[in-house]
């Protein structure tokens, strides 16, 4: 089946290559649509660009989200689910698509989308480094063409139909969201299952710092907004302490005291932090810091304090021994309390007496 018409939109043409099944479904603000695309080049051998099948991986986009390639939405719109259509599209549509390739593609290599950008629109970070990384992509950023689309519309699902990720939530459904997640990180650590409730503290952090991405640092907005990340990253952090991940809970610790310089349950866990990787004098002073800074936490203190001491003994009578039998590999000679045994890799150290500091005439006769 293969009909062509054009679309209620200057500079697109619609060739339908296999029909789909049932009604238009309904696109509104926050529907996801589920879809593989392959995207050509307009020339004789129809060169192609990208290919989501190579990837494994459909590709999802939310409707009203503001999806760089807008022209997406209104071709998917037009779909059926089970449809595959092939699109022409002008460059007046496509003059974008270099900078949504690259964000897919550096996904698809496990990559941050974002790395090296500056905090500026797409096309401002377009001009300041000239260059995607991609020989192709460069030239369709530098020339833009028409472009052909070939899409595979899988479904469309409604806002309350699916589980939304953080970045598709309104402002409002992330403060809704964070309380949420909060309770099921609690009620997951006392199930002991750290893991999974570290996901869900991580995830709540994560909502609100898009939140806190859009007020100015400091302000009475992204001040309230901080106070509810601050317990949620200290409860990240214990549960990575569960977890024996020593040195995420040093970096997440010190980062949260940057900003938070009396936070003294911060200290405490950075303090256990230290203390597990063998940084006696930083796990001491953040100990006595706790202490100074919350005097109820004095008596976790001295019991932190007292396990340290004993474990940094226990640590340096095996180094010392370790160190013996590296120098000796016979026990029998080192033992408390057995006799001496002169064995032969020793009797030369033990049988050379010390050398002796040359006299003044020697000194005088070398030179």
């Amino acid at each position: 089946m293969e009909e062509t018409y054009l679309l209620n939109v200057e500079g697109v043409k619609k060739k339908i290559l296999h029909g789909g099944q049932g009604e238009l479904p309904k696109f509104q603000d926050g529907s996801k649509i589920t879809f593989h695309f392959q995207t050509l080049k307009d020339n004789f051998e129809r060169t192609v660009i990208d290919d989501s099948r190579e990837a494994g991986i459909p590709m999802e986009i939310i409707v009203g989200k503001m999806f760089k390639m807008e022209i997406w939405e209104t071709l998917l719109s037009s779909m059926r689910a089970g449809e595959v259509a092939e699109f022409w599209c002008d460059a007046i549509h496509t003059g974008m698509y270099a900078l949504v390739s690259k964000g897919m593609r550096r996904i698809a290599e496990g990559r941050d989308p974002l790395e090296g950008q500056k905090h500026r629109c797409g096309m401002g970070n377009m001009f300041d480094y000239h260059s995607t990384g991609y020989d192709d992509l460069d030239e369709l950023q530098r020339t833009p063409q028409p472009l052909i689309f070939i899409m595979e519309l899988f479904r469309v699902e409604e806002p309350s139909a699916y589980k939304r990720d953080t970045w598709a939530m309104s402002k409002e459904e992330k403060l809704a969201a964070v309380p949420v997640l909060h309770s099921e990180g609690n009620r997951l650590v006392l199930r002991k299952e750290f893991r999974q409730a570290a996901e869900k503290y991580q995830e709540a952090v994560i909502c609100l710092r898009n939140l806190q991405a859009k007020e100015k640092p400091w302000e009475e907005g992204w001040l309230k907004l901080e106070s509810l990340v601050t317990p949620l990253v200290l409860n990240y952090c214990q549960c990575q302490l569960e977890l024996g991940e020593y040195y995420e809970v040093l970096e997440h610790t010190t980062e949260l005291l940057q900003k938070h310089k009396d936070n003294a349950k911060a200290y405490f866990k950075r303090a256990k932090a230290h203390a597990a990787v063998w940084n006696e004098r930083e796990a001491r002073e953040d100990f006595l810091r706790v202490a100074h800074l919350d005097p109820a936490m004095a008596a976790a203190v001295k019991k932190e304090l007292k396990q340290l001491g004993e474990r940094m003994r226990k640590k340096h009578v095996e180094d010392r021994k370790l160190t013996r039998e590296r120098c000796c590999p016979h026990p029998a000679a080192t033992r408390p309390g057995s006799p001496t045994v002169q064995c032969s890799c020793c009797l030369p150290c033990l049988a050379s007496p010390a050398p002796e500091a040359p006299s003044r005439a020697t000194l005088s006769s070398a030179g």
